[in-house]
């Protein structure tokens, strides 16, 4: 198991983006440049909640659109996720949590199972928030799980606001990671199929 004060460095750059992260699994400084406001926002809330250190830059192609920016840095925190936690050993492994914001509810439930799965469940009145199409809430939490090797449930439970309805669901993620990611005693393994369950093709536990 990684000790918490290692810190994941990625540099993912295409003809679409170039993104540089770093990530590190305790309280720190947090800096987010997307290009993307509310995106660094939400970003933001997802390290602090979470308890990460995290830093952030991507320069993408926002005079297309926002996607390939929201997506290359969930492919990057998933990627840094992973090589901090290749698999559950050691950790509680499962983690849940719901997260309110005034009148907006979500619910989020973690398993760092290696095996990728991302199931979400909830709906955007607008199409954007500031530059961040609505859309790509989900979009981006596919493809952190996809790359990080977990099995994600998130639900938007209730809300009329979007701005609330999307921080709700940040935070809860948060906090079930934070819960996932605490240390755990006892069974050498996460899993009862041992720790031969991990091979280099990635199976899951």
């Amino acid at each position: 198991m990684t000790t918490q004060k290692e810190t994941a460095g990625v540099r993912r750059r295409t003809k679409e983006t170039d993104v540089s992260l770093s990530l590190t699994f305790e309280p720190g400084p947090i800096e987010v440049d997307t290009g993307l406001g509310f995106f660094n926002h939400m970003l933001t809330q997802l390290a602090f909640h979470a308890g990460w250190s995290l830093s952030v830059t991507c320069k993408g192609d926002l005079d297309v659109d926002d996607h390939h920016s929201v997506e290359d840095v969930a492919i990057a925190l998933g990627k840094a996720f992973a090589k901090l936690v290749p698999s559950g050993t050691g950790r509680a492994r499962f983690g849940y949590a719901y997260a309110p914001m005034d009148e907006a509810l979500a619910r989020a439930v973690v398993d760092i199972s290696g095996r990728s799965c991302c199931v979400f469940e909830g709906s955007f009145a607008a199409p954007s928030l500031g530059m961040l199409s609505t859309c790509n809430i989900a979009h981006f939490f596919q493809s952190f799980a996809a790359n990080a090797g977990l099995t994600l449930h998130l639900d938007i439970l209730r809300g009329e606001n979007d701005h609330h309805r999307a921080e709700a669901l940040f935070k809860a993620a948060a906090l079930a990671l934070r819960m996932a990611l605490e240390p755990r005693g006892g069974a050498a393994s996460s899993s009862t199929k041992g720790e031969a369950a991990i091979d280099v093709q990635g199976a899951g536990l």
